[in-house]
């Protein structure tokens, strides 16, 4: 079975994004968590620095993923204006 792309296109289109939205969090998470983990490891400080990055892990994560976002409606709304003016 073949996907027709251009009868999917929105659907995929949105898919792709919310996939890069949830990978760039969790990476994030993940990349900020095994950071701390090994400081902790190499420091001594029994999970401070673990749980430290993986805080900043979350917010830089969500800061990222919030300007993904914005982006993306930032793409539609120019869209949007200039079908209204007959540009393509």
């Amino acid at each position: 079975m073949v996907l027709d792309y251009k009868k999917h296109r929105p659907w995929a289109e949105n898919l792709s994004i919310v996939l890069q939205i949830g990978l760039t969090m969790a990476g994030c998470i993940i990349f900020c968590f095994f950071i701390g983990y090994y400081l902790d490891r190499w420091a001594g400080s029994r999970g401070i620095l673990t749980v430290l990055l993986t805080v900043f892990g979350i917010i830089g994560g969500g800061v990222v993923s919030y300007r993904q976002i914005m982006e993306v409606f930032a793409d539609d709304r120019t869209k949007d204006s200039g079908s209204d003016h007959g540009i393509d």
